[in-house]
């Protein structure tokens, strides 16, 4: 009997980084065995890997699954591709919540998003059958002839899941100063209610780029990914995503991937220096402090290079210019460039996520 499975939106894009080679050099959802390894050690086989890439199914699935040498997969009415059936197991998600967000409090999105999901996971290499289902899809190969086409040997990589402000231009010009080009890749997918959409974030970098950047030396395109809100370690596999694409630098930000107070302002910096070290990430990290607006000063400035402490230190907030925007109101220039305002601010309420 033929077991399919129909995909989730954030399955199916799992599915379609596996099969692109997106998380190489995983190929497949992972196995029990792999998920223990990442799980309690970060590590998949020998690689340095920190976050579970898993296909959690039904009940009737999982039980068909156990005795099938395929497992097909259906998106949205259409079959995908297909998994080899290497493992079926089970997992405890509020017992290895405390492990993969630091936390198991389920207020956190991560912690509370896993929880939702089935316990019974499948794993296995996957194959792509339709292969439309990646004809949008970011591959690595593609990106890696258009950064050689530009002669660009050295390629830093920003990631985002939120529209650029102020703080963020600060490191992309600081990454600008020592690479030959500036790959911005905001995710696009699955984020908590509340955050910027996918529209809104891709707007306003286009604007940002089209207005304030050398388009020779910036390549913006969007990298569809659910976000984890995991903090530390999704910073390291948001790491070793940019790798796969042929970039030579990462930069890891304050709170990287991080949501509310959960981890600590430098805390993702610290892990993915540590992994790096023991085993070779493949890309070199960018470490910055964390940039602020300083009175004093008149621009965005950080600690390394400004002397000034206490009144003069205004914070650049996403989270504010968030809840500005979402009362209609324009946030301060020094925070945001008028140009972005105005992509968010015309979004309205469709700017967010519902």
């Amino acid at each position: 009997m033929k077991v399919t499975h129909q995909l989730t939106d954030e399955s199916f894009q799992d599915f379609v980084n596996l099969a692109s080679g997106l998380f190489a050099p995983l190929r497949g959802f992972m196995t029990g065995t792999q998920y223990r390894g990442v799980v309690d050690r970060m590590k998949l086989g020998e690689h340095a890997w920190t976050i579970p890439i898993t296909l959690d199914v039904d009940a009737v699935t999982y039980e068909r699954a156990r005795s099938a040498s395929r497992l097909y997969l259906s998106y949205r009415g259409a079959e995908a591709g297909y998994m080899q059936v290497e493992d079926c197991y089970q997992v405890d998600a509020p017992a290895d919540a405390g492990k993969i967000f630091g936390t198991a409090e389920q207020k956190h999105p991560g912690v509370a998003h896993e929880g939702c999901r089935s316990p019974m996971r499948v794993g296995g290499e996957v194959k792509v059958t339709l292969r439309s289902v990646i004809d949008d899809a970011i591959i690595p190969e593609r990106i890696r002839d258009l950064f050689a086409a530009r002669k660009w040997r050295t390629v830093a990589a920003f990631h985002t899941r939120n529209p650029v402000h102020r703080a963020h231009e600060h490191l992309h010009r600081l990454a600008l100063e020592v690479c030959d080009g500036l790959f911005l890749s905001p995710f696009l997918g699955w984020k908590k209610a509340g955050d910027f959409g996918d529209e809104a974030i891709m707007q306003a970098y286009r604007v940002m780029v089209d207005t304030y950047y050398p388009r020779d030396r910036v390549h913006l395109e969007g990298l569809r990914s659910s976000m984890r809100y995991a903090g530390p370690r999704e910073a390291v596999l948001h790491a070793i995503m940019r790798r796969n694409l042929g970039c030579t630098h990462f930069i890891v930000g304050r709170d990287h991937a991080g949501v509310g107070s959960y981890y600590g302002k430098y805390e993702a910096q610290e892990l993915a220096s540590q992994l790096a070290g023991e085993d070779a990430l493949g890309i070199q990290l960018i470490l910055p402090s964390e940039p602020y607006y300083c009175r004093k000063c008149a621009q965005v400035v950080t600690a390394r290079h400004c002397g000034h402490s206490g009144d003069d230190i205004v914070e650049v907030s996403g989270t504010t210019i968030r809840e500005t925007i979402r009362q209609g109101k324009r946030p301060d220039e020094r925070f945001l460039r008028p140009e972005v305002a105005d992509v968010l601010l015309g979004l309205g309420r469709k700017a967010f996520v519902d």
